[in-house]
């Protein structure tokens, strides 16, 4: 996401390079790239004009640090004005009622019925029961789709197929909820057209009629400036509590998130990267500034990993390194882990100076599958140990998973060395191991 925007600023800041101070002149030309970067990323000119110029401004006033170039320190003012424009911190979801009712509204085709099982799914991985209401009566399937959903995460789907008053299905669905002890219901609602009244009355009637304690209006990222105009007209309809971003790993210009919040005055809260149901993250306006700068994300980096990530078999894995007992089997389970976390290009890109040297590279993620091949081609006995993998069961291996001999040996190569640098860091101690390797 962001590509070409990143890409142009990066150009805009090379104009800095080597300078040795910031002068009016320098800073006007840098400027100058970086508003023309946003008009060409989809944002409005007055929004990008009013941005720059504040730039502009704290850059004129700063004295460049002798341990700071020009150029870095202009990058620090993008980045906290960036994070002004998209609403400087992430703003949680309202909560409140019994149940704790979340009306999802959105254009047709925004990705709502996908959106609500994500947001269904990362409500349950907190911990409150959650179920979802079909209220879209219109679209074909749309019933089925939200059900499939629900099976797939696990979380109950109310509906009356044969009524055809969403309103009614709705407070239908919120007494169930409470009858059934949930705390919270999602309703899914019908996509709808910003100049068609009678679906506009509509959802204005499910949100008089339940009272939610947070609408969400959900936006194709990819529509860019768009979004922004279809979000006033529903705001002034619904006056909804915030924007959920989806499509952002398209091939967005990433106008519509960086100018949103500033034309309706309402939060992003949420980004949706994905078809997969984890695909899913809370917006956070500093850290998307430092992503589009190629600064990386670290923070977010670790919040995945811990989601992902057991305890306890982390634990048990430590446990297995110290004895020198990891096996295919543990590396297997390790990759799974992995790829619950995203994709290879979106992990990596969260790495400070990472994001700019893959930028042009093609990560495929499906290149772990003939790895996955191999190691199930192996006997239980050979994952455990495969020490005891000899000529011949390295043909074997091969032909069972599709691959070549020498794919197999490369394999093995690369985990036996890994087990080593695991065995000399458990020796010599963590963090020290760690650092001498890295000498």
């Amino acid at each position: 996401m962001f590509d070409n925007l990143s890409n142009k600023l990066d150009r805009a800041f090379k104009t800095l390079k080597g300078q040795g101070k910031i002068t009016e002149i320098n800073v006007a030309s840098t400027v100058k790239e970086i508003r023309r970067a946003l008009i060409d990323a989809d944002v409005n000119y007055k929004v990008a004009k009013d941005v720059t110029d504040r730039i502009r401004e704290k850059a004129m006033g700063e004295d460049v640090l002798i341990a700071v170039s020009p150029g870095q320190l202009l990058t620090k003012i993008v980045a906290e004005e960036l994070t002004i424009l998209m609403g400087e911190s992430n703003v949680p979801i309202n909560t409140g009622g019994s149940p704790n009712i979340i009306l999802i509204s959105g254009l047709q085709g925004s990705g709502k019925t996908t959106f609500s099982a994500k947001l269904a799914a990362h409500i349950r991985k907190q911990g409150p029961s959650v179920m979802m209401a079909a209220c879209d009566i219109y679209r074909p399937a749309a019933i089925d789709q939200l059900k499939v959903l629900g099976e797939q995460i696990n979380v109950d789907v109310y509906a009356e197929p044969e009524n055809k008053d969403a309103v009614a299905i709705a407070r239908n669905a919120a007494k169930y909820a409470k009858e059934n002890g949930k705390k919270t219901l999602i309703v899914d609602t019908a996509g709808r057209l910003a100049v068609d009244e009678q679906m506009m009355n509509e959802i204005e009637a499910l949100k008089n009629g339940l009272n939610p304690a947070e609408t969400l209006f959900v936006v194709d990222a990819m529509t860019g400036q768009d979004a922004v105009n279809t979000a006033k007209t529903f705001n002034e309809r619904l006056d909804f509590d915030g924007v959920v971003l989806t499509k952002l790993d398209g091939d967005t210009r990433g106008g519509a998130a960086l100018s949103i919040r500033n034309e309706v005055s309402k939060p992003i809260k949420f980004i949706s990267t994905g078809e997969k149901l984890d695909a899913i993250d809370l917006f956070h306006p500093d850290r998307m500034a430092k992503r589009i700068l190629g600064m990386g994300d670290v923070i977010s980096l670790v919040e995945r990993a811990q989601q992902s990530f057991d305890q306890e078999e982390a634990r048990k894995l430590n446990k297995k390194i110290k004895k020198n007992q990891f096996g295919f089997d543990d590396f297997l389970s390790q990759m799974e882990q992995i790829k619950k976390m995203g994709s290879m290009k979106d992990l990596l890109g969260m790495i400070p100076g990472v994001g700019k040297a893959i930028k042009d590279m093609d990560i495929d993620d499906d290149s772990l599958k003939p790895i996955e091949a191999i190691i199930k081609s192996m006997t239980p006995q050979e994952r455990t140990n495969p020490d005891i993998i000899n000529g011949s069961r390295r043909q074997r291996i091969a032909k069972g998973s599709g691959t070549t001999v020498q794919e197999v040996n490369q394999l093995l190569k690369q985990f036996q060395q890994m087990r080593k640098m695991m065995k000399t860091m458990n020796k010599m101690g963590g963090a020290k191991a760690l650092s001498n390797l890295m000498k």
